[in-house]
């Protein structure tokens, strides 16, 4: 109710007789009953009443929130392969072929380059990970040659870039010390380190606030890949403070017990059900994880000692779920369609377009 309204109501007190409000069980059954002239507590409480009912009036009549969209992302050969947020609901899509990454601005419908491809000697680009209190969006960068993924530029290996949150000018340039490698995804541990997956060997690496050099920080002959397959993927610390992981063609999960920033034990878990393509790994705040499946769904997984459990939250995408972000009650997932690419049986076949980044509402617990 307006300030008008509200003097109105006012005025409309004085030389009348107004009713005594006598209060039984409840506003349902409130009684009335003529008084000799009006009280000052009486018509305080009577404006008082009068402007709840306006407030609640007013917030029925708001239109409500409208629900997250599905967004497009620009250009033929998008294939995203991770995807980050902050808290100012900005998205950022890294490109597993053309490289670069794609900014969407909070609410929009679709996205734009940000980074442009090839730019601070990138190449096709992985893992993307905003952290907000460094003020970096790292992003991982691999030469995919030997796939037959040119790739924009020429730059050799295996790289952890980290490029400025606000400008988007690139500021850290770590090149991979182990060899073969692809960087696949990253987390920020509690040290503000970096911590990266390697896909192509058993090993963890780990980049310290201030430096450009990466280490190895854990190498485990369980992580290790077998012949051709893609090993390290997800990546995420956990609130007990250690560190889970999983591997993409086996789907397998992990646990790597940390002490004072050292990596201690490494421990298979069990999923309650099997998993197919295991990707991206997000923590959410409760202590459970969002899970990223290629083969086409998303899922929530707690970890209770040596077991998973896994709840799906969304299944059959078509085009496999390659990441996860969360921007509150909503989590946002990449629909890589790698296969097309990847799959000799798909050489022909063409990407649905446009690449899509799909909302999926995430339920209370």
């Amino acid at each position: 109710m307006g300030a008008p309204a509200v003097e109105r109501k006012r005025a409309d007190y004085h030389g009348l007789r107004q009713p005594c409000v006598r209060p039984s069980k409840g506003l349902a059954m409130m009684r009335t009953e003529t008084c000799g002239g009006p009280s000052r507590g009486t018509v305080f409480r009577k404006v008082g009443l009068m402007l709840l009912a306006g407030v609640l009036m007013q917030a029925s009549a708001r239109p409500a929130m409208a629900a997250q969209q599905d967004v497009a992302l620009p250009g033929e050969a998008a294939y995203p392969e991770s995807i980050t947020a902050t808290a100012d609901g900005t998205l950022y899509v890294s490109n597993f072929a053309g490289g670069g990454v794609t900014r969407i601005k909070p609410g929009a419908a679709s996205g734009e380059v940000w980074i442009t491809p090839g730019d601070f000697e990138t190449r096709s680009t992985f893992g993307v990970l905003a952290d907000e209190a460094s003020g970096t969006l790292w992003v991982c960068s691999n030469d995919l040659s030997a796939l037959g993924i040119k790739g924009p530029s020429d730059v050799k290996g295996a790289a952890l870039k980290g490029f400025d949150l606000k400008t988007g000018a690139g500021k850290v340039s770590a090149p991979f010390p182990v060899s073969p490698a692809i960087c696949n995804d990253i987390a920020i541990g509690p040290d503000g380190a970096a911590y990266v997956t390697n896909t192509l060997g058993p090993q963890i690496l780990r980049l310290k606030p201030g430096s450009q050099n990466l280490d190895v920080w854990k190498s485990d002959p369980l992580l290790a890949p077998v012949g051709k397959e893609a090993g390290l993927d997800g990546i995420a610390f956990g609130i007990d403070g250690n560190l889970y992981v999983d591997t993409f063609t086996k789907a397998k999960l992990f646990r790597i017990d940390v002490k004072d920033g050292q990596a201690g034990a490494v421990t298979p878990l069990t999923p309650s059900r099997p998993l197919v393509l295991a990707d991206g790994l997000r923590p959410l705040g409760d202590g459970s994880f969002l899970l990223a499946e290629g083969g086409g769904r998303l899922d929530r997984v707690t970890f209770a000692g040596d077991t998973a459990k896994v709840e799906v939250l969304k299944d059959g995408v078509a085009g496999g779920v390659t990441g996860v972000a969360q921007l509150g009650p909503t989590a946002f997932i990449t629909v890589g369609q790698l296969a097309v690419i990847n799959d000799p049986a798909r050489k022909d076949s063409k990407p649905e377009l446009p690449f899509r980044v799909l909302t999926v509402p995430l339920a209370a617990r």
